[in-house]
């Protein structure tokens, strides 16, 4: 049985929710519903930053973001001095891309870091 997209999309804030701890960033406010922006709300050496979440399935390359919903979330989190951030998180079967997702089997991932919103 495949997963919902709520489901992949705690799968990737759980991947960007690690690596945000491990880079030293404090969690002022996480929302995990899909098409609630930004996910993160977070402190790193006293400035804000906001980080918007998206899972993405293979073939979409997790990179791509909805320039018209980033630009709403940097005009937002220029009110309060902040930093915006995409973090696209790609998945794929471990062992047939064209597969769908699914709890019992392994899968792969697909995340480079933060993309900064200029």
């Amino acid at each position: 049985m495949g997963l919902t997209n709520q489901e992949i999309h705690n799968m990737a804030m759980q991947v960007v929710g690690d690596a945000l701890k491990e880079d030293g960033f404090e969690f002022l406010a996480v929302n995990s519903k899909l098409k609630k922006d930004p996910q993160f709300v977070c402190l790193k050496e006293k400035k804000l930053h906001f980080v918007v979440v998206k899972a993405s399935l293979y073939p979409t390359n997790p990179k791509e973001y909805d320039l018209e919903l980033m630009t709403q979330v940097k005009e937002h989190a220029e009110k309060y001095n902040a930093f915006t951030y995409y973090a696209g998180v790609g998945f794929a079967h471990a062992e047939n891309y064209e597969k769908p997702l699914s709890k019992k089997e392994p899968y792969v991932v697909n995340y480079n870091g933060l993309q900064e919103i200029h």
